[in-house]
């Protein structure tokens, strides 16, 4: 936007949440009001021997529900499940029916991080690359062994595949841009749609973020590197404002926004939420470096 420009004003028309503690705005702000947790027990998989048995997990949730690909679910990992069922929820509560918006000015700016392969995913191949004294060898890592591995596997990986699935769920022709930053993936992905409206390349832009470390992978580097809660009493886990806290927890989910040029929404009769007024994000240089603003 050149100066002298009337300003662009950007509106959000439709919110979509997957969570422990519930799924879809009303049950998620349902819990928020009541003050009720979302950590409880490990479930789904052995945890005698993890660092910790507690977590936020999400224990409702069939992705068939939310997700009209059916057949593309297989090659979702569950962080994908969770971004794409976001998004369903957030386009059904803007009431964006396909062909309201043109696919080449609907976009998606998604927030997302390293998603792990669980152990069982390559289980098979480590086997056959095992000597007869059951220690891995890597010459035997052939052919053989990487045919035990499925050959979309990598594709359940990529940091990029929740906006790529997003995009595909909904005919999403427009600019499409992924966001990997930790927790400010989500606000940055945001800050990337304004962007994308502001210079008039799309008319709407799906934005959320999801992610899952619910798996003995990510808790076991969790606890190497970024201090999980030994607490053993699901109410005194995660407490990051008490003098007594002692880490944090392992968790899910996924949220999802419909962000859109304001006569957009106000021609097609949309529900308004709230009005994006601006974004920032700024970064700590290197020492001897000048700093830099976004």
């Amino acid at each position: 936007m050149k100066a002298g420009d009337t300003p662009i004003r950007i509106v959000i028309t439709g919110v979509g949440v997957v969570s422990p503690i519930g799924i879809g705005k009303d049950a998620f702000w349902q819990s928020l009001i009541q003050g009720r947790s979302g950590i409880g027990y490990l479930r789904g998989f052995r945890s005698e021997d993890l660092p910790t048995r507690l977590a936020a997990q999400i224990h409702d949730f069939a992705p068939e529900e939310y997700i009209a690909n059916k057949k593309l679910i297989k090659v979702m990992s569950r962080d994908i499940q969770l971004g794409v069922a976001a998004s369903t929820l957030a386009m059904g509560d803007a009431a964006l029916v396909p062909g309201a918006v043109d696919p080449d000015r609907l976009g998606v700016s998604f927030g997302a991080g390293r998603i792990s392969s669980t152990p069982q995913e390559l289980a098979d191949a480590v086997a056959a690359s095992s000597n007869e004294f059951g220690a891995f060898e890597y010459d035997r890592f052939d052919e053989r062994a990487m045919g035990e591995i499925c050959p979309l596997w990598l594709l359940r990986q990529l940091p990029n595949m929740p906006a790529c699935h997003v995009s595909i769920e909904f005919d999403a022709r427009g600019p499409n841009n992924t966001i990997t930053c930790r927790e400010s993936s989500a606000l940055l992905a945001l800050a990337e749609a304004v962007g994308v409206i502001e210079r008039g390349a799309a008319d709407c832009m799906i934005v959320g973020a999801s992610s899952s470390n619910v798996h003995p992978v990510d808790i076991a580097k969790l606890s190497l590197f970024d201090g999980l809660s030994r607490a053993e009493d699901p109410a005194r886990a995660c407490r990051p404002f008490d003098f007594d806290r002692d880490g944090t927890i392992v968790g899910e989910g996924g949220a999802a926004f419909v962000v859109e040029r304001y006569n957009h929404a106000v021609r097609r009769g949309a529900k308004i939420y709230a009005e994006v007024l601006g974004v920032a994000a700024g970064r700590r240089a290197a020492p001897g470096l000048p700093s830099v603003r976004l």
